[in-house]
């Protein structure tokens, strides 16, 4: 079965995924080769999983803004790169 896209899961996919790939390789048993693939989607799921943090962190920030006054500016749901 072919792993989803990290930008595609949700963030609890996400978490769920990089427990398990942190306990894989915390044992100890994979060859060398597997334990990098394993680290380098573990990076890229710990990556997108930030992203989503920080687009909640913003939308909270946001609702949380009691200033009416203050200017409306768009909301960017996409990562900078």
């Amino acid at each position: 079965m072919a792993s989803k896209k990290p930008e595609n899961m949700t963030f609890e996919a996400t978490i769920e995924e990089l427990d398990a790939i942190v306990e894989n390789l915390e044992n100890g048993d994979l060859a060398l080769e597997d334990a990098l693939k394993k680290f380098e989607r573990g990076i890229a799921l710990a990556r997108s999983g930030q992203i989503k943090l920080s687009d909640a962190e913003q939308r909270v920030s946001i609702l949380l803004q009691n200033d009416d006054q203050s200017p409306l500016t768009e909301f960017n749901d996409q990562p900078e790169e």
